[in-house]
């Protein structure tokens, strides 16, 4: 039987959290009772939101900054390179984490769970989301599905030994899990650039879907509340997130020597924009990169470090050859463009950045997204206003 929690940096960080808004009372016992650290491995790596960078912490050889990162509100790395990574230090690519405390129960508050609710922990992770459903809703009311075996093992392990005990699934989240269902609730816990329909048609009519989504533009998602009527599903976005993303769902690595011709820019066409770099780099979980991956479709973009008062964005096509690059440069009131191939991908981000001001610079809250058999909408205060994605 799990019981509450009782140390100086949890509490510090549930008082921070019901402060903030995002810790609902109603989930206050199982914030204390359900510690984010029974579900940490030993040696881990706290993600630091300033410098983007990790630093591996070893419980073996230091407990208390391995409690004190357990108890701040940071995402933390657990796995590297789907599992393949083996070396003392960061991986290539992050593959497994625990989401940032105030991600995690933002997301519960937007799922509105209840007591008795049948529930699908879609992204199983650690564990701990899984154990905080659990805590609140019974062992034989959820379902906890996790692609990564060995993830899936270790969250199994540890939820037990919470003495919480969820069904715990190895499978591919994308088709859900219909022995269990259907579901009053369905969670997502990765970046979803598709909601596939398996999901909707495994959620009960009147049910919730909550999920982070976005577009292959960027890493940027918006969490989506998508309430499900039979094979459609329509909601509006609630706040700026970023997920780790769907495996099956993960956008290629671009390789810019594929776009741009050894020769560089030279042979482009060039122009000036008036737009600046504080407008258009508006920052990882601003508004503004979700509003262009919806505006300009089939397009990647890459924000490169500012160098000697300099910062190029470059734009690349994904059905195509086509690429943009802006060059930002302190004290001037103009960048310079140079773009290439079948579109003029910058001419269609910065009439996007245009279509947005133009409405008013709209939040998260004012879109929405519906689903249906036949594909994905977006859409701006109502859903009648939409286009498809």
């Amino acid at each position: 039987m799990t019981v509450a929690v009782d140390r100086p940096g949890r509490r510090r960080l549930g008082r921070s959290l019901l402060d903030a808004g995002v810790l609902r009372p109603e989930w206050e016992v199982t914030f204390a009772t359900v510690d984010r650290a029974m579900f940490l491995p030993h040696v881990m790596w706290p993600w630091d939101m300033t410098s983007r960078a990790c630093n591996r912490v070893d419980k073996a050889a230091d407990a208390d900054t391995w409690h004190a990162a357990a108890d701040t509100d940071q995402p933390i790395v657990t796995q590297w390179d789907d599992g393949r990574h083996t070396g003392p230090g960061p991986g290539t690519t992050a593959t497994s984490s625990s989401s940032m405390p105030s991600v995690v129960y933002r997301l519960l508050g937007d799922l509105d769970v209840d007591e008795g609710m049948h529930v699908l922990d879609n992204g199983t992770g650690t564990g701990e989301t899984a154990g905080a459903l659990t805590h609140r809703c019974g062992s034989d009311k959820v379902t906890t599905i996790e692609i990564d075996a060995a993830a899936s093992r270790q969250a199994a392990q540890r939820l037990n030994a919470s003495g919480l005990h969820p069904t715990v699934v190895v499978g591919d989240g994308t088709a859900g899990y219909p022995a269990c269902g259907p579901y009053d609730r369905i969670l997502v816990t990765y970046g979803l650039r598709e909601v596939p329909g398996a999901l909707v048609g495994q959620t009960r009519p009147g049910g919730l879907i909550v999920a982070p989504w976005g577009t292959h533009y960027s890493n940027a998602d918006a969490v989506v509340r998508l309430t499900v009527q039979g094979t459609t599903a329509s909601g509006r976005f609630t706040s700026g997130v970023e997920f780790m993303k769907s495996r099956n769902q993960r956008r290629t690595a671009i390789n810019p020597s594929n776009y741009v011709p050894p020769e560089g820019v030279r042979g482009a066409d060039t122009s000036r924009t008036s737009i600046t770099e504080e407008q258009f780099a508006s920052g990882r979980f601003g508004v503004l990169p979700f509003v262009l991956g919806i505006r300009v479709q089939d397009c990647a973009q890459a924000v490169a470090a500012k160098r000697e008062g300099s910062r190029p964005i470059w734009f690349y096509g994904l059905s195509d050859r086509s690429w943009a690059c802006v060059l930002f440069r302190d004290g001037q009131a103009e960048a310079r463009v140079w773009q290439s191939g079948p579109r003029r991908l910058w001419d269609e981000a910065e009439t996007a950045y245009h279509w947005w001001a133009a409405q008013g610079c709209p939040g998260f809250d004012r879109f929405g997204l519906t689903v249906t058999p036949d594909g994905q909408q977006v859409w701006l205060d109502e859903p009648t206003n939409f286009w498809s994605v």
